[in-house]
């Protein structure tokens, strides 16, 4: 019969096997090869024609001006920075100045997020009814308008430097911002620096020890609190025998301004304020979308074996609720780091406003400061979402 000449192994999608052009793979490989080159050929004709107008134009390109002295002042730098420094410098200036508020930001919005959070499903309606109006509040008012209102409207009503609110430790709140003690210290303080990283990596050590002999024998050992211990014991012991090597610089006025301490400025704390509350909004409702999703049954068995609605809600719920929590916050903490770039509206000397703003203006290459600073963010976007996957993989469930 004439069906016994068929081979079953055989696919009729490949076609006769003499022609390549009826072979898929070879097709698909065809077509990837196409639009490589195309998209070559494009991007080489955008570079070639932006050079073309560029010389046209008598405009300078390149990076060299990066090491061209700057020659303007930064308000806020975290390192020795002055007009007689380069590009190069205010760049590295801007750019620590970023890092610093979506840092800080990242931790204040998480402390504030998670607190909403629960307190939305709290069984007191005082309490829940006070997350609520928060959340729904914030959350639908444009991030811009809430910076302006920080900066604009909160912050320039405070007292004067001579009637500064006077707050414990030794620091003040004025419309020049807030001052703060400084630590200084001296000679013979790097032992009690090693001393702290020791500290650091022993508690991690003393933590990984006790969760694989929890494991094993199934007794807990208490390394929260032995690791605190050991973080706060270790450092001071060594602090106090190498002849306590610091000194406290604490805030004074002087004519019209504070002199010494830590000067955290009003368009920090403006930034700071504003980007934490308004991501902290989002942060909470993933909170407590994570929390509605582990089952109810988990809340009644640890009920039913004794466990307290704190412990419970500690031990048991939140754990199974980061599984669901970690995606969606890694996407409010690049929301959060790029929001940042707002700060230009207020003042704050951040990447944007340093290098894409002051910089971008002075030396006239739009092309060369806009890529470096487009960069930079997506280098960091890229840093941040791999830690926070690396994170979710620690905390998903593992089936044994």
């Amino acid at each position: 019969m004439a069906i016994d000449n068929i081979t079953p192994d055989r696919d009729v999608r490949d076609g006769p096997r003499g022609s390549i052009l009826y072979d898929p793979r070879i097709r698909g490989i065809v077509f990837q090869v196409l639009l490589a080159v195309a998209l070559i050929a494009f991007f080489w004709w955008i570079i070639g024609n932006t050079s073309e107008n560029l010389a046209r134009l008598k405009t300078a390109s390149g990076f060299d001006f990066l090491w061209q002295r700057a020659g303007f002042e930064v308000s806020q730098s975290l390192i020795d920075y002055s007009s007689d420094n380069s590009y190069a410098r205010s760049f590295v200036v801007g750019l620590l100045n970023t890092l610093l508020v979506a840092v800080i930001g990242i931790v204040l919005a998480s402390i504030i997020g998670f607190l909403a959070g629960i307190a939305r499903l709290s069984p007191n309606r005082v309490i829940a009814g006070i997350a609520a109006v928060y959340v729904e509040t914030l959350r639908n008012i444009p991030i811009l308008l809430q910076l302006l209102f920080w900066y604009q409207a909160v912050l320039p009503i405070l007292p004067r430097p001579k009637q500064a609110i006077d707050l414990p430790l030794g620091a003040s709140l004025s419309n020049r911002g807030l001052m703060l003690p400084w630590p200084e210290f001296e000679s013979g303080a790097s032992a009690t620096l090693m001393a702290l990283v020791i500290a650091v990596l022993g508690a991690w050590a003393l933590r990984t020890w006790a969760r694989r002999r929890q494991l094993a024998t199934g007794e807990p050992f208490p390394a929260l609190l032995a690791g605190v211990g050991l973080v706060i014991l270790l450092p001071t012991l060594v602090f106090l025998f190498s002849g306590a090597p610091m000194t406290i610089n604490y805030p004074e006025l002087k004519g019209f301004n504070f002199v010494g301490g830590l000067h955290i400025q009003p368009e920090f704390m403006a930034l700071l304020l504003g980007l934490s509350l308004y991501t902290g909004t989002y942060i909470a409702e993933i909170v407590r979308a994570g929390i509605l999703a582990v089952s109810r049954g988990q809340t009644e068995a640890a009920y039913a074996l004794g466990f307290r609605p704190n412990l419970t809600l500690r031990l048991i719920i939140v754990p199974q609720a980061m599984r669901v929590i970690i995606p969606p916050l890694t996407n409010q903490y690049l929301n959060l780091t790029k929001n940042s770039s707002l700060a230009v509206a207020i003042g704050y000397p951040d990447l944007v406003s340093i290098f894409s703003g002051t910089v971008l203006n002075q030396t006239g290459q739009a092309i060369e400061a806009i890529f470096i600073t487009m960069m930079v963010y997506l280098a960091i976007s890229l840093v941040t979402a791999a830690f926070m996957n690396w994170f979710n993989e620690r905390v998903a469930l593992v089936e044994r």
